[in-house]
């Protein structure tokens, strides 16, 4: 008795609790779905090809990789002790990234209008969907195609329609100079090209 008396004498200490107990770390709360804004007032416009490659990015991960996760997450659970099983804590994480992002999709697909750049009337003027090719100062030409927040792929040359270079050409013409509002100030820039 001695012996578990002057244990309990001793003072009390509680070490690091492990990952597998806590909540997710606030550095991953961080990253929760966040929002672009729109303007007020405004709907969240997309492209048909747009609005397809998120609902296609969605069933990609309802369908294959979350039912992948789940079974490595089910697997290494069964392996036993969880505060160690690297196969456990990752494929955890790996699961709430696919959550994370199938509820950004969902939000955005809930809002989102699909407005098909074909069925433009007016093909004279820029409007959503258009294709632009545009000159600037030093005379070099661009072209960018102006879509949605969530769809807009720069390595497409794709620029949102809510960009500083997309709300200086809407509704511009061809031959129409308009200023561009850039990190270094105005630019000029001049409509060559309208297509849609």
């Amino acid at each position: 008795m001695a012996g578990i008396a002057s244990a309990c004498n001793r003072p009390f200490t509680i070490g690091a609790m492990s990952k597998a107990f806590t909540k997710e770390s606030e550095a991953e709360a961080d990253f929760e779905d966040k929002i672009f804004a729109l303007p007020a007032g405004t709907k969240n416009y997309m492209t048909p090809e747009g609005l397809q490659r998120l609902q296609d990015e969605f069933v990609q991960l309802q369908k294959s990789e979350r039912p992948k996760a789940v079974e490595t997450v089910s697997w290494a659970a069964s392996n036993g002790d969880r505060s160690e099983n690297g196969d456990y804590i990752y494929g955890k994480r790996r699961l709430r990234e696919i959550d994370r992002r199938m509820r950004f999709l969902r939000k955005r697909m809930e809002i989102a209008e699909a407005v098909d750049p074909a069925r433009q009337k007016s093909r004279e003027r820029v409007y959503f969907g258009a294709t632009v090719v545009y000159r600037n100062a030093r005379d070099v030409e661009k072209t960018v195609r102006i879509v949605g927040i969530d769809e807009a792929r720069s390595e497409r040359n794709e620029v949102s329609w809510i960009s500083p270079v997309a709300k200086a050409l809407l509704k511009s013409g061809e031959g129409d100079v308009v200023e561009v509002r850039t990190p270094k100030g105005l630019e000029r820039i001049e409509v060559v090209k309208i297509r849609y």
